[in-house]
């Protein structure tokens, strides 16, 4: 005999109640063991689609997500532990520079990343561009190299947050992705479960986001970082601007030659601002404030790191990236300063040109994406480069082409860009 019934508890949130802890730890483990059928799970997940959890409420969820698998010791790295999370966006490759500079200023980056899937790139996806890199590590590879290194990427193994991994599928397929508290649980109940002390998001905001609003983006930093607070995790979350891609690439292979470029002390001057307003967050939040990134950054310590990580993952740090066998080059129709370059466009087009995935279980192509000559505030000429298409396949090209044009506008008017960084959250 069960201890509740599942339609008892649709009906309760259905008619806007909310469940008590029994309740949610009940419901999370019975499906997560099949004793719930998709089905009313599917129904239970649209009723807080529209009727949303209270703040308790969702922490509880939170928490029964964490409990469904194992949450991960850490305490034998002699280092303080802290992590990056970013909501997705397009050329955000930001992970790349971001984990090897702040292991090279003392702290230990242990993170758990994904794949892309439509129009925003997946770091894995990125990272296995690399020859020989491996994303899967066991428990005590992953525990050698914070160790050793300081920095690993590398995909989350089943253990953690398997309820989080049923419902993402199951939402997936049902139009629930977008509701806000499902979001917030999602990301933490594996970031949390990662065993990291201290975390900071960066949630994007803009035309190449998922929260294509500032206000929205806001209340689900502000409920991520009260999830973080409620299970013993320092969290801060930055807003930052999404409506023009970072960088000048988007595109797996791409973007990692950029970001060693960076590593380099040369790069985009957005990704390395980024990079450091990020770093400077991470540090803090480790106890390590005094540490300051931009001088690891300009003397090469934060690339013998990247290079210590990609071979400690099988990778060979020296080989050159893939490159797509096809390239076209958009050139400016008008002379004037470039005033938008949409980062929705851009990422779609790159989508379609094989950097990015219809279906979770899609290939990707590591040379394919595009390569941004120009950037708002940039003065072109006529007949000038703007884009350059990549891909290995020139149909692709052929239908990016056709609709490439909505995604840029020539102007003689420039309006200064939002702020790279609009706000920082914390908790209450």
């Amino acid at each position: 005999m069960s201890a509740f019934d599942a339609v008892d508890l649709i009906r309760t949130k259905r008619d806007g109640g909310s469940l008590s802890d029994d309740q949610v730890d009940w419901l999370v483990g019975a499906y997560t063991r099949g004793s719930i059928a998709d089905e009313q799970m599917s129904a239970y997940l649209m009723a807080v689609f529209f009727r949303g959890m209270v703040a308790d409420e969702l922490a509880r969820w939170t928490r029964a997500m964490i409990e469904s698998g194992v949450r991960r010791d850490l305490s034998t790295v002699d280092r303080p532990t802290v992590d990056k999370h970013s909501t997705g966006g397009v050329g955000d490759k930001i992970t790349l520079p971001l984990a090897p500079l702040v292991a090279a200023c003392g702290a230990a980056v242990p993170q758990l990343s994904g794949r892309g899937l439509g129009h925003t790139g997946g770091t894995l996806d990125k990272l296995e561009s690399i020859a020989g890199w491996r994303a899967v590590l066991s428990h005590q590879e992953y525990l050698r190299q914070l160790r050793d290194v300081g920095a690993v990427v590398c995909a989350a193994g089943d253990d953690l947050a398997p309820a989080d991994r049923r419902l993402y599928a199951l939402r997936d397929v049902t139009a629930t992705v977008e509701s806000l508290p499902l979001i917030a649980s999602s990301i933490m109940s594996k970031k949390i479960a990662e065993g990291a002390a201290a975390l900071v998001l960066d949630v994007k905001v803009g035309s190449g986001a998922f929260m294509k609003d500032e206000a929205s983006a806001r209340a689900l930093a502000a409920a991520m970082v009260e999830l973080g607070a409620a299970h013993g995790v320092r969290t801060v979350a930055l807003l930052t601007a999404m409506d023009t891609p970072l960088g000048r690439t988007a595109g797996n292979a791409l973007e990692v030659a950029e970001a060693t470029e960076v590593l380099a002390g040369g790069g985009p001057d957005d990704v390395v601002r980024l990079t450091l307003v990020l770093a400077r967050e991470m540090l803090d939040l480790a106890g390590l404030p005094d540490a300051d990134p931009e001088p690891a950054l300009r003397s090469g310590a934060a690339m013998d790191r990247w290079r210590a990580m990609i071979a400690a993952q099988g990778g060979d740090p020296d080989a050159p990236l893939p490159a797509a066998r096809e390239r076209h080059v958009v050139v400016a129709p008008a002379s004037g300063p470039l005033s938008r370059l949409d980062a929705l466009a851009i990422g779609v087009a790159a989508w379609r040109l094989g950097a990015g995935r219809a279906r979770k279980e899609d290939p990707v192509s590591a040379g394919a994406g595009v390569v941004m000559h120009a950037k708002p505030g940039d003065v072109v000429s006529a007949g000038d480069p703007l884009l350059e298409l990549h891909s290995d396949d020139p149909e692709r090209i052929e239908r990016v082409v056709a609709d490439i044009e909505s995604s840029y506008t020539i102007a003689g008017v420039h309006h200064p860009p939002q702020p790279l960084v609009i706000d920082r959250i914390e908790a209450r």
